[in-house]
């Protein structure tokens, strides 16, 4: 495989966050394939005391490959903590940009390229299933029709102007991340996104899309829930509310 790393890519501190939970199989081709496409790019894994030795395989990988990074919790804690945990990691470590993506191949790690080359025009950006038509493949009719118009419905609800409310490809500049209080975000499932987006755009920055296509997962099960598809329907009333009394945090 050829290095398809952008020569600018060099001049920022990049890192790219990603939550694992039983994901062994697929960390285990995604880590050496992130590192031989994108040298510069530091790795950040938050597992989530993976049953399967996810953690364990991550460990052992970082002490012969300083770019990459292990951060272990007690349990299975949820998406949205551990996107918060790997954001405040960023910040602490002074990163000037973090990519997040899943581990389970649904999101091309060679996308991360196109990325980049929008990072001087957003300060978010949003890999887009919705943003050409539909891109999804081989997801279940009936998870796509509500993938596709819970999206609408978040649009409609919330004002966000972007096509794609609740994907999990993005890059956000450390600024973002800054601005946001990381301690107050309540969602913890994919209600978690939109919560992201909302905030970063109502505290003024600039969002936008790439397009990309999103493939179903390679291996392991899908995390989603009743609950999660709950969480997200009540959640965009309440941002939409609490950002018309100016008390959204």
């Amino acid at each position: 495989m050829n290095n398809i790393e952008p020569t600018y890519m060099k001049d920022i501190k990049a890192i790219v966050i990603i939550p694992t939970y039983n994901e062994l199989n697929n960390i285990q081709r995604l880590v050496p394939e992130l590192r031989k496409l994108y040298p510069d790019l530091d790795i950040l894994i938050v597992d989530d005391n993976s049953p399967d030795g996810t953690g364990d395989f991550v460990a052992e990988f970082s002490k012969t490959d300083s770019k990459v990074h292990l951060l272990e919790r007690k349990g299975k804690l949820g998406l949205g903590t551990a996107y918060v945990a790997g954001y405040k990691y960023m910040l602490e470590h002074n990163y000037d940009i973090a990519f997040q993506m899943d581990a389970d191949y649904s999101h091309d790690p060679r996308e991360i390229k196109n990325f980049l080359k929008m990072i001087d025009k957003y300060d978010l950006i949003i890999g887009s299933r919705y943003l050409n038509g539909v891109n999804v493949i081989n997801w279940p009719m009936r998870r796509l029709l509500l993938s596709y118009f819970a999206n609408k419905y978040t649009k409609f609800i919330t004002g966000l102007p972007i096509n794609d409310c609740t994907g999990g490809y993005k890059c956000f500049k450390r600024e973002v991340l800054q601005a946001i209080n990381l301690d107050a975000i309540k969602s913890n499932g994919y209600a978690f996104q939109i919560e992201m987006n909302f905030k970063a755009w109502k505290k003024g920055f600039k969002l936008g899309e790439v397009p990309i296509i999103f493939l179903d997962r390679v291996e392991g099960t899908s995390k989603m829930s009743k609950k999660i598809v709950r969480e997200a329907i009540y959640r965009v009333w309440e941002l939409r509310l609490r950002s018309i009394l100016g008390i959204l945090d």
